[in-house]
Parts: structure tokens; sequence; C-alpha cells
């Protein structure tokens, strides 16, 4: 297997991305009042002048179960161009190991793709275990497809993503059919995921919660678990990841393993990027020009598909 390693884009996304990577840590441990504002300045900074922004939608149907504060934290920010016809939509689900975090922007430079980013319960807060997590996180990308082209959107250009605990949500939505079939929904109508630095395994937070008392790092795969659902008809994967020593600790290698597998058994566009001297948190700033030229539809070949 190959990996892409463009050397001056990386370079370029670590220089461009520092300033804003403390905005998205404060986002991380404000309140929510607080939290609401920098969503809200960092959209100005990142948008486009034909950029229209819609904020704090429920995502989920009106009338459905869950306790009043599980719904209020059921919430997605939106903006999209709105001079672009059929423009491309990221779905964007934030870090925190399951535990913490809240939505924020990506700095994407093209402002015409759309962005929706979504807050979701949290272990140890309104979440009671996992499946909490991933049910919300499917129900956040079912209201994208349902509602995108109602702004304009092309439904069938949505893409999911996310960091560390983003990108092991935007797995579990995009590879195990179950979780967007209770809303409707297959998960080959979505047009890409875009895991950065996920667990590929079953996630360290969920088993800690269910009384899993065995090391963090022993890889366990279960129902809950990417690598269970590595097949050759999942929608297009590309999976960024730091470089070994700096990443967590095996995190590179399960990414490598997901992809290999997927690629073994047939799937045609699964694809890894392996980001030169990137920890886990810097992984995301310099793994955004990757996610923009996927999205886009421009990413560079592989080195051995160009031959």
């Amino acid at each position: 297997m190959h990996m892409i390693r463009l050397f001056g884009v990386v370079a370029f996304a670590a220089a461009a991305g520092s300033a804003l990577s403390e905005e998205v840590v404060y986002v991380k441990q404000a309140s929510q009042e607080m939290a609401a504002k920098l969503i809200k300045e960092m959209a100005k900074r990142t948008a486009g002048e034909n950029t229209a922004f819609v904020g704090d939608v429920a995502y989920y149907p009106e009338g459905t179960k869950m306790d009043a504060e599980g719904l209020a934290k059921c919430r997605l920010d939106f903006r999209y161009p709105k001079d672009v016809p059929g423009f491309r939509t990221l779905v964007w689900l934030h870090a925190g190991g399951l535990v913490q975090g809240a939505r924020h922007w990506v700095p994407l430079a093209d402002t015409n793709i759309a962005q929706v980013i979504v807050s979701y319960r949290l272990l140890g807060k309104e979440a009671k275990t996992g499946a909490d997590c991933i049910e919300d996180a499917a129900a956040a990308v079912a209201w994208t497809l349902d509602n995108i082209a109602s702004y304009g959107g092309d439904p069938k250009r949505v893409y999911v993503a996310g960091l560390s605990a983003g990108a092991y949500l935007s797995m579990m939505v995009g590879m195990d059919p179950r979780w967007l079939a209770r809303w409707g929904h297959r998960h080959t109508e979505l047009a890409g995921i875009v895991p950065i630095s996920g667990q590929t395994t079953a996630h360290f937070n969920i088993r800690k919660h269910s009384g899993d008392t065995d090391p963090q790092f022993q890889p366990k795969i279960d129902d809950l678990s990417p690598l269970r659902y590595v097949a050759k008809d999942l929608p297009p994967i590309l999976s960024i990841c730091g470089q070994p020593p700096w990443e967590w600790k095996a995190r590179a290698e399960e990414n490598r393993f997901l992809v290999a597998s997927c690629k073994a058994l047939g799937h045609r566009n699964a694809r890894y990027v392996e980001l030169p001297y990137a920890n886990h948190d810097r992984a995301v700033v310099c793994g955004i020009p990757y996610l923009e030229l996927f999205i886009r539809d421009a990413l560079p070949a592989d080195l051995e598909e160009a031959k």
C-alpha cells in the first residue's frame, strides 16, 4: 500500500491552522453559551460573502422520546453557499473521546462547501451507552440527507468526517448499515467518509463505561467496532492519521489495516494518508487539505493507481 505525502500542503496547513486551532480548544472547554459565541465568530472568519448561516437546529424529529437534557444537546449548526446550486456538504463530528467536546467549524479554504457541525450526547453525561452517541451522529447525517436539497445542496454529495471520537462515529455511521437504515437511508448514499485519527476497534471509552477493565490498548472487535464492517460496497473512504511514534499508540496501524482490509475485499476507493511528524491533535490541522481535496474530487491518485 502506498501513502500520499504532500509535504508542502501539510506544512502550509500547519502554519495556516495554528491560530485557529487554539479557538477549537476553547470551544471544547467553554460553557455552552460561550461555545455558541465562539462558533458564530469562527463562522464569520472562515465563511465567504455568499454564506448563509442556520444555527441551533434540532436534528431529531419533534416528539422523539428522549430526556430533555439529551434533546437539548442534540443540535447542529449549518452554513451553506447561497448562490451555488448542488453544493457539496461536509457533516463534521467533533473530537473528545465521546466524553467531552463541542461542535465547531472546520477551516476549509473552499467556502462553497457547506458545513453541518454536530453536537451529540456524551458518555457520563447525557449518553448512557456508546450506541447513544452513534445514534445521534446517524440522526444528524439523516437530517442532512433529508434537508440539504431544500437549501440548494446535492444529497448525493454529502460527506461525513471527524477527528478522533468524531472519526470513530463517522466510520460507524458510514460503514455499519444499521444506523442510517433506522432513518430510511442506506450508508452507501454517502459520497464519502473521512475519519481523521479514529479508533477502528472497540472504542476505549465505550468499553470503560460498560465496565470493561482490560488495558486501553488491548484491541477488541465487537458490534460497535468499525473494523467489523469492512466490505467492498462501502462509500469512498479516506483515512487520515498522524505518524508513529507521535500519533496515539497503534492508531496509524489500525487505520492502515482497515483500508487494507477494504481493498482486500474489493473496495475500489479506500485510501490512507499518513501525515509526517503529526501527532494526534495536529492531525486535524494537517489533514484538512486532504479532506478538502477529497470532497472536491481533486485528491491526487495513489502512486500505485497512477501507474
